[in-house]
C-alpha cells in the first residue's frame, strides 16, 4: 500500500527562557499544547505556510526560520496515511498574541513545559528542539494517540 502524504507546518518561537504553545481549541489535538502550524495551501512554500499559521493562529509576524526537525506521524487506525510536520524555530517576531478561534497563545519556561498535556512524542523530540538541534522521526500512534513506536535521529541537514 503506497503511503498517502500530508505536507504540515509547526513553528515553535523562543524567548529565552520562555517558548510560545498554543492550547488547541478545536479540532485535531484538540485540548493539547502545541506549537503553531497547519496545512500548506497550494502554491505555498513549507516555509511560507508556518509563517501564515503563526499570524492566522497567534497573531505574530516571524521572520528568519530555522528549520530543526521533520517528523513523520502515523497513527494505527489510519494505516497508509502520514502526516510529515516540518518543524521551525525563531526568535524573530513582531506584533501582539492574539486568542484566535483555534489557539490560545501562552508563554511557558523552558523548564515548566506542560509535556502531561500536550502529544506523547513531543517529550521525545522537544529537548533536541530547545538545545538547536536538528532532527528526523517518526512516530506510530495508537487509537489513544499513545505512542507504539519512535524512531529519532539527530541530523546535519534535511
Amino acid at each position: 500500500m503506497s503511503e498517502k502524504r500530508k505536507i504540515l507546518t509547526l513553528c515553535l518561537v523562543t524567548n529565552h527562557p520562555q517558548v510560545l504553545l498554543g492550547l488547541k481549541k478545536r479540532g485535531f489535538g484538540e485540548g493539547r499544547w502545541n506549537g503553531f502550524g497547519g496545512k500548506v495551501e497550494k502554491g505555498e512554500t513549507i516555509e511560507a505556510a508556518a509563517i501564515r499559521e503563526m499570524r492566522e493562529e497567534a497573531g505574530l509576524e516571524v521572520s528568519d526560520l530555522e528549520q530543526r526537525g521533520v517528523i513523520d506521524f502515523c497513527f494505527r487506525h489510519k494505516p497508509g496515511e502520514v502526516l510529515e510536520v516540518h518543524i521551525f524555530h525563531t526568535a524573530n517576531f513582531t506584533g501582539e498574541l492574539v486568542e484566535s478561534e483555534e489557539m490560545r497563545p501562552k508563554w511557558f519556561h523552558i523548564d515548566e513545559i506542560p509535556f502531561a498535556e500536550m502529544w506523547a512524542d513531543d517529550p521525545h523530540w522537544f529537548p533536541l528542539f530547545l538545545r538547536g538541534r536538528k532532527f528526523r522521526g517518526r512516530f506510530l500512534f495508537d487509537e489513544e494517540d499513545k505512542v507504539l513506536e519512535k524512531y529519532l535521529e539527530e541530523v546535519t541537514n534535511f
